[in-house]
């Protein structure tokens, strides 16, 4: 009985130490500021440490927004924002960074072009000052193009020598086809081989513009000091014309029934794989149980992905599931590897959790373990000033609101099994989903005929 009494104690501690920990976790709402070209900055003040940081998402200058058959021209434009201005040549650009011991980056995903910087906060304003060049006068000169695109092109054959990183890639591909999310940051061979400066200029022409363009800074620094910052510096970035408009992005594509590829690599010992159904859109009333769910799935090391193929059958070092949103929709898909005599046994087992995750939900304990898994852990995620800021950033990008994430955890604490099991119905695979594995086709092939029929391509092959 004191044994009982003890346990039960302890699960209340547990239980009121979660409460307490999404009680004083709150994203501060930002001040709002607008620049002299009208760029929108959020900001929150940070005294707690002499630092800065900056994020700035551009609509549109994503890969979603690049022409389709110039394929890795936003990730190469993004690249080259740094390799020189009208100012600055790439050693000046980067020894500049470097001296201050700062750091800035620009990069490409899907739906956005991404700026960051960080720095001590006595050097905030010149960080910002050579961020703003790069983004008003980029050079794209020629030699710089060239040894980008070489770059690109080298990693893109390392790529296919680490199956792990291949699979993934061809993943994509196989799940989005000609959709504009299937278009690799990276390029392709093709693409690469035929892009030249001028596509990258144009590009950078049609898609940076400070009207499409939403960003946050926070650290320390008053908000009249920051305004004049950024006014010398990124609000003087201006374009004229007419404002571009981001190209909206189609429906993302469904399966239907089973797609299988296996793409063949001779000399693989392991084989890779990834399997993609249809997730939800960010902002979807679903998040909340869907991460519940899938924290239980597959997100933690203790969820059932990770303790029947890792802990109870040693099969893989590593399995897991996650759920990636955009504004048109999203994605959801589980991944591992495995001995390539295994690969047949680990795939009939994640079958199974699929299956048993839809028909047969999960027990009131996990539910509750899953919640405050969650809400445990979430506010050490927003704990810098550059995730605060990026956090802003994706906010506002989506409209979802500078009180979502205390939304999101209070329906967190709510979530009941029924709840999860329902998310698990609507988003848990089981006739439509792709599945994409990369090892040795002579040794895995056997194994996996009894999953139905497999379109096989050779990991040599051009692209992918």
């Amino acid at each position: 009985m004191k044994t009982r009494r003890r346990i039960v104690l302890a699960l209340a501690l547990l239980a009121a130490a979660t409460l307490l920990a999404q009680a004083a976790f709150k994203l501060p709402a930002p001040e709002k500021l607008t620049l002299r070209n009208g760029l929108t900055v959020y900001f929150q003040k940070n005294a707690d440490l002499p630092l800065l940081s900056f994020q700035m998402w551009i609509r549109g200058a994503g890969s979603s927004g690049e022409p389709a058959e110039l394929e890795g021209a936003a990730g190469l434009t993004a690249a080259l924002m740094m390799k020189g201005t009208a100012k600055m040549d790439a050693v000046a650009v980067a020894e500049a960074v470097d001296f201050l011991g700062a750091g800035l980056s620009f990069s490409a995903s899907e739906e956005y072009a991404a700026v960051g910087a960080q720095s001590l906060a006595e050097h905030f304003p010149k960080v910002m000052e050579i961020a703003a060049d790069c983004l008003r006068t980029p050079a794209f000169k020629d030699d710089e193009f060239t040894k980008e695109r070489k770059t690109r092109l080298d990693s893109l054959k390392a790529m296919k020598d680490n199956p792990g990183a291949a699979v993934r890639a061809y993943f994509k591909k196989a799940y989005f086809g000609t959709h504009p999310f299937g278009r690799l940051s990276s390029g392709t061979e093709t693409s690469l081989g035929k892009m030249t400066p001028a596509d990258v200029r144009n590009f950078y022409k049609k898609a940076y513009h400070p009207a499409n363009a939403v960003a946050a800074v926070v650290g320390a620094i008053d908000g009249p000091k920051l305004l004049e910052v950024l006014n010398a510096t990124i609000g003087q970035w201006t374009v004229a014309g007419a404002t571009p408009k981001a190209a909206a992005v189609p429906p993302l594509p469904k399966p239907a029934g089973w797609k299988l590829v296996l793409i063949d690599k001779p000399d693989a010992t392991q084989a890779y794989w990834v399997l993609g159904a249809p997730g939800y859109a960010v902002g979807d009333p679903v998040t909340g149980p869907a991460a519940v769910m899938n924290t239980l799935f597959g997100g933690r090391f203790t969820s059932w992905l990770s303790t029947e193929l890792r802990i109870k059958r040693g099969l893989t070092y590593g399995a897991g599931s996650n759920f990636q949103g955009w504004a048109a929709g999203g994605l959801f898909n589980a991944s591992s590897y495995t001995k390539n005599d295994k690969i047949g046994e680990m795939l009939q087992i994640v079958f199974d959790l699929l299956k048993k995750a839809r028909t047969t939900g999960f027990a009131p304990e996990e539910v509750e373990s899953s919640r405050n898994y969650i809400l445990g852990q979430f506010p050490p995620t927003l704990e810098s000033n550059a995730s605060k800021a990026g956090t802003y950033v994706r906010l506002a990008f989506y409209n979802l609101g500078f009180d979502y994430f205390d939304k999101y955890l209070a329906r967190i604490q709510a979530i009941t099994p029924a709840e999860a099991k329902d998310a698990a119905v609507r988003l848990i695979p089981d006739a439509d989903f792709v599945l994409v594995v990369v090892g040795k086709a002579a040794e895995i092939k056997a194994q996996l005929d009894k999953f139905g029929t497999w379109t096989i391509k050779k990991i040599t092959d051009p692209d992918f």
